[in-house]
């Protein structure tokens, strides 16, 4: 031997970085693979009304989702599971029932976390179509939906005992309808965003009836009231009350025909009548 010493050369810091990086690349298409060939997939979908949802998770032979996670560009997340027919959502929300395209379409169930129930037809996550949503307060609706509101024909029944029947638009009576009040009122006319708006006619339980404008839910216009003892008023309405000109017949047969302000009569010269004879209104 000649004395020499071999020095095994050292690898650079460089060399030792790039081994590192090509095991971590075949680790990670390994798992990959195996997560591929488990049917675990990642998947986008945007619905006409522009939500977006992303799914990860196991899918079926087809490569529709059967189970696993649905994220929301709302923020909302829920838990999928296609055997049960059912979404989990991160607040506490339950669907039961049709999924297309990762979102509710078609019939099922929702049950708020509130105690809030809807049974009826989805498309693109939102309620559209016939349905029947129960509050938790004891008010029932069932009738139409579109975009998630009550918008066309439905049927209000409130937990105080009054309800409603008609025309809805963007889940507010709108259109025409009848309102049956709680106490036995009940008035059957146009509506707008919840208000007696238009045309009407309104009956009370003493047997009263009024039949004429409304605006902002109160008789403004011109109307005809007529009490249950006979008497008749024609004419002028405004803030619910005989307001202008108009025709008072008393059950006798006496005619005033003339002046009115907060529901009496204005005396004048010509007047046969007195105040103390006429009424206010209910």
């Amino acid at each position: 031997m000649n004395g020499r010493q071999y020095v095994k050369k050292k690898k650079s810091f460089g060399a030792i970085m790039l081994r590192i990086l090509i095991v971590a690349v075949i680790c990670l298409v390994l798992a990959a693979a195996i997560m591929y060939f488990a049917g675990v997939r990642y998947i986008s979908a945007t619905a006409g009304n522009g939500l977006t949802v992303k799914f990860f998770g196991v899918v079926d032979k087809s490569g529709v989702p059967s189970r696993g996670v649905i994220r929301y560009s709302n923020g909302m997340t829920a838990r999928y599971d296609a055997s049960s027919g059912t979404l989990s959502y991160s607040n506490g929300d339950l669907y039961e029932g049709a999924v297309e395209n990762m979102m509710k379409n078609g019939e099922g169930k929702l049950t708020h976390k509130n105690g809030d129930v809807y049974e009826g037809w989805f498309m693109d996550d939102v309620f559209e179509g016939a349905g029947k949503y129960v509050y938790a307060s004891g008010d029932v609706y069932e009738g139409a939906f579109k975009k998630g509101l009550e918008n066309g024909a439905g049927t209000l029944v409130c937990a105080d005992g009054s309800s409603y029947t008609g025309s809805f638009k963007d889940g507010k009576p709108d259109g025409k309808g009848t309102f049956t009040y709680a106490d036995g009122t009940v008035y059957t006319g146009s509506f707008r965003e919840n208000m007696r708006d238009g045309e009407g006619e309104i009956v009370f339980p003493n047997g009263d009836r009024y039949v004429g404008e409304f605006k902002n839910d109160v008789r403004e216009g011109t109307g005809v009231y007529v009490w249950a003892n006979g008497e008749k008023y024609e004419g002028e309405f405004r803030g619910n009350l005989m307001n202008g000109k108009g025709k008072y017949t008393f059950p006798g047969g006496r005619v005033y025909e003339g002046y009115f302000e907060n529901g009496v009569i204005v005396r004048t010269e010509e007047s046969a009548a007195t105040p103390e004879t006429s009424k206010t209104e209910g």
